[in-house]
């Protein structure tokens, strides 16, 4: 769940949200190219990205197979996940307020050298054979420090680049584009690691990062910095303090943080600790198949960013948003019992496309209600609010799926998300979210 102009009162941000009604493209998808059209600046964030993300979706599935390769235990890749998410987690209040006074793609240049300087290390230990699993967590934690600053600086300038007019269908382009990518990443990382070695997918990874910093230098000419006012307020905690207050004015958005806080728990613990132990120990499958079950996933995104990107209105936005996220809870849920990998193939595509959807709409959301001058803080707020639990999550659910099964921790952990998705659906805030 990531999450932007103005701030509108309640009703003008139903109007935005239901625009004046424009004739009929003959062809739904036309829309797709818009952002290309309308907007110079686009291009260079989306491509830098979209190799960027190529490149971490073919190490997330060469980081479990590495971890059970090392040690076998669910409970070490929680711990490992815990590593990365917890620096993460310290980062967001700090880079909330960091992105929102200084250069936000001057942030981002400076943790795309980062994270390839950890990657580069990564690989050479990988390739001399030399990878501890003490350095490995060292290395992930180092990463989680700089995803922490990344991800809101990213989030604040998709939204000043994602203007009214291009802003559903370059949501939806940016979302299907990536997880295009899982069509390839995955199932790439999954070859890799079978007939190669796991350094070339860790290389490969490095590597993306330089083309995502030569595009975001060119996208620091389009983008030029205009300094806030928040830059000359009393200080981080005043700013802070701010950031809150416009996040508590608006029940959609802090509703749906507290409920993720807890779903993000139950589904993405089980997703990142559970199921790569599941193809891997349980059923003793390749990893390429891991590979392309997770490309599944992406098939269902891709169909969700499909569907929403073609749509001028959509309405019952609240209710449409928690059913995606719900019918992905039962998808995982009966991977508990999926009797062949093809059926779990097709329980993640349908975890991909319920996630996707929620995603979408969250992320439109919150570009239509935050200003943008506020935008780095109520991203981090929100990142911070959905994750901060989550290493303890990763902990709770790897012990558990070593003490009581794997099994059992899957449909534990999907039941109770789904239930709590369920409830919050039935709240006013996001029933009647139009």
């Amino acid at each position: 769940m990531n999450l932007e102009t103005s701030q509108p009162e309640e009703g003008a941000a139903r109007q935005a949200i239901r625009p004046a009604d424009e004739p009929a493209a003959k062809n739904p998808f036309s829309g797709f190219a818009e952002p290309f059209r309308k907007s110079k600046a686009f291009p260079y964030l989306w491509l830098g990205q979209l190799v960027s993300f190529l490149g971490s979706s073919i190490t997330l599935v060469i980081l479990p197979i590495i971890v059970y390769s090392l040690t076998g235990s669910t409970t070490t890749m929680g711990l490992l996940m815990a590593a990365y998410m917890l620096p993460n987690i310290v980062m967001l209040p700090i880079s909330g307020t960091l992105v929102d006074r200084y250069n936000r793609t001057n942030l981002m240049l400076l943790t795309d050298l980062l994270r390839f300087a950890v990657m580069v290390i990564l690989s050479a230990l990988l390739f001399a054979n030399a990878l501890t699993i003490q350095m490995l967590f060292i290395l992930v934690t180092s990463y989680g420090l700089m995803d922490g600053l990344f991800q809101p600086a990213y989030a604040a300038t998709r939204a000043t680049v994602f203007t009214a007019d291009i802003r559903n269908s370059a949501n939806a382009l940016t979302q299907i584009s990536n997880q295009a990518v899982r069509l390839i990443g995955p199932s790439l990382g999954g070859v890799l690691v079978t007939f190669f070695s796991a350094g070339w997918g860790v290389a490969l990874d490095a590597m993306s990062y330089v083309v995502s910093f030569l595009c975001l230098y060119a996208l620091r000419r389009l983008v030029p910095y205009q300094p806030k006012a928040a830059g000359h307020s009393a200080g981080m905690g005043a700013d802070f303090k701010e950031g809150l207050a416009v996040l508590k004015s608006k029940p959609w958005l802090w509703i749906t943080i507290l409920a993720f806080s807890l779903v993000n728990i139950c589904f993405g613990a089980i997703v990142t600790v559970v199921i790569p132990w599941l193809f891997k120990i349980h059923l003793d499958l390749q990893p390429y198949v891991y590979g392309i079950a997770v490309t599944c996933s992406g098939v269902g995104a891709i169909g969700a960013g499909l569907l929403f990107g073609t749509k001028k209105r959509l309405r019952h936005r609240g209710l449409i948003a928690y059913g995606g996220a719900l019918i992905s809870g039962i998808a995982l849920l009966l991977m508990a019992a999926a009797p062949a990998p093809a059926v779990l193939c097709a329980l993640f595509a349908v975890e991909g496309f319920g996630m996707m959807m929620f995603g979408l709409i969250w992320e439109t959301s919150m570009q239509e209600m935050v200003p943008q001058e506020t935008f780095g803080r109520v991203a981090s707020l929100d990142m911070l609010g959905s994750f901060a639990l989550l290493p303890v999550g990763y902990i709770i659910v790897g012990w558990l799926a070593d003490s009581i099964g794997g099994l059992q921790t899957i449909a534990l952990f999907a039941a109770i998300g789904s239930l709590a998705l369920l409830a919050v659906m039935l709240t006013p805030a996001v029933r009647n979210y139009d």
